[in-house]
């Protein structure tokens, strides 16, 4: 299967560069995987396709000010963008600058509207260079504490416009901290909506998956079993695969808010069928789980790469965003719903004026 399979155009209008508001006036597009028809609603419709017993899975990582605005001691100006925690000190990071190389100390300063001093005592020191920008940098000091005073929240690449309300860029299910970037299947969502769902009888219960900026990169491999997928951190707890178990032993379904909830429940039901080893590729591993298990707890970072041919254990409907060309994310909604289908469904967005994107519009697969 070629990567160029999952190309398409997409004119630059369509990207979606501040989010809507309210939330939940997002577009939302149907796409019935069963006879392929596709139909065009509001987000708020989303509750129709519910029933009573079913579940929603959402991802509650939360974006973390992960953008630092440093300058060398020599004074050039430094931009870090830190990736992945490795140590109580110690993160991989992206970093924008001139001669950026191991042995160089980078200074920090406070936001200028926070109430404690500009002067800070934060420093880091670059102790490797891991190829292209990426380098792992160490600071003098424990940092999460200092964050919310150092950093910004990181928007995607494509969005250009400033955000006035940093919270936006955060679901309203964040809780844990440590993505680069928001699962923003989940920014649709109001308090009022998940109230409704409550009432008519839809479970919810969550995952974490710490979300990195690889999850932007295209494809550069020319097929799509060469390519190496990102690895990202993933829970599902005990009492999460209970709820899960039990929605599925009662006939009900699984609706996962994004493709990196489905990674991580897909990841769960591929340890509860008992392969333990690398699932990279994993669309040749077989189904043969335990009927009252499928899924069970999980912690480790998942290298799950999800393309079509791979057979899903546990998620029966999807919720996502409109997704970059050549990307895995498109490949596994692709996945989940066959390529043909979702080629056509994308053009159809594009025909019709889809916001695309981080801040764009959604489509729910049944």
């Amino acid at each position: 299967m070629q990567v160029s399979e999952f190309d398409y155009y997409l004119p630059p209008e369509r990207i979606a560069q501040t989010p809507i508001e309210p939330r939940d006036s997002a577009r939302l597009m149907v796409v019935n995987r069963q006879n392929g028809d596709i139909s065009h609603h509001h987000f708020t419709d989303i509750v129709n396709y519910f029933d009573s017993g079913d579940l929603l899975v959402a991802n509650n990582s939360r974006v973390i000010p992960a953008r630092l605005f440093g300058r060398k001691e020599t004074g050039g100006k430094v931009e870090i963008l830190l990736l992945k925690k490795k140590t109580a000190t110690q993160w991989e990071a992206l970093v924008g600058g001139k001669r950026l190389k191991p042995g160089v100390s980078v200074l920090f300063d406070q936001h200028a509207s926070s109430s404690e001093s500009t002067a800070s005592s934060c420093s880091l020191l670059i102790i490797d260079d891991l190829g292209e920008a990426k380098r792992l940098v160490e600071f003098n000091q424990p940092i999460d504490d200092q964050l919310s005073s150092l950093g910004h929240v990181p928007l995607p690449p494509y969005i250009q416009h400033a955000l006035l309300d940093e919270e936006r860029y955060q679901t309203i299910f964040s809780r844990v901290e440590g993505s680069a970037a928001a699962p923003t299947a989940g920014l649709h969502f109001t308090p009022e909506l998940l109230l409704t769902l409550r009432e008519r009888g839809v479970g919810l219960d969550y995952v974490t998956l710490n979300i990195g900026l690889d999850t932007f990169k295209p494809v550069t491999a020319k097929k799509v079993d060469e390519h190496v997928i990102h690895r990202e951190f993933t829970t599902l707890t005990a009492d999460t695969a209970h709820n899960i178990n039990r929605t599925k032993l009662a006939s009900k379904r699984v609706i996962a808010v994004g493709t990196t909830s489905v990674r991580t429940i897909e990841t769960s039901a591929l340890r509860a069928a008992g392969h333990n080893d690398s699932l990279r590729q994993a669309s040749h591993l077989p189904i043969n789980q335990c009927g009252w298990q499928t899924v069970v707890a999980v912690a480790e970072e998942t290298d799950l790469f999800i393309y079509p041919g791979y057979q899903f254990r546990a998620v029966d409907i999807m919720l996502t965003n409109f997704h970059l060309p050549k990307s895995s994310l498109l490949m596994l909604v692709s996945a989940f719903a066959g390529a043909d289908l979702i080629k056509q469904a994308y053009q159809i967005a594009i025909e019709k004026a889809y916001r695309f994107y981080s801040f764009g519009d959604a489509m729910l697969i049944l």
